[in-house]
């Protein structure tokens, strides 16, 4: 890690766990609870620090001076052209679809709404 990255990374592990724990509220789930829960709240913490980790590692790798991660390139030769869209280009911490899933906060929803009044008066 460069020194910059190692000053960054703690400030950004603080503000995962907050982001995470509002994360949590906004799907009805308590973190906190949800870590102390005698039975599952060893293996939940390890989930929940795996995520901040990985979230962190994002966001610092995005800080480097290396080339950021691309998530979509195109060039062309004549005339030339390029277009890049890069991994967090923004700088910002995020936590992707499937980690949420993966720790039960998110949840496929299913739902359906009768068009048709099937009731006979």
């Amino acid at each position: 890690m460069t020194n910059q990255q190692q000053e960054a990374a703690p400030s950004l592990i603080e503000t995962a766990s907050a982001k995470l724990r509002v994360q949590a509220q906004k799907y009805g789930k308590n973190i906190d609870s949800m870590i102390s829960d005698p039975e599952t709240g060893a293996d939940f913490l390890l989930a929940v620090k795996n995520l901040i980790v990985n979230a962190t590692v994002r966001a610092l790798n995005s800080i480097s001076d290396d080339t950021p991660a691309l998530s979509q390139g195109s060039e062309t030769n004549g005339s030339y052209s390029i277009q890049m869209t890069y991994l967090n280009a923004g700088q910002s911490l995020y936590f992707l679809r499937n980690e949420l899933k993966d720790l039960g906060l998110l949840r496929q929803v299913y739902g359906a709404i009768e068009i048709y009044d099937t009731e006979k008066e």
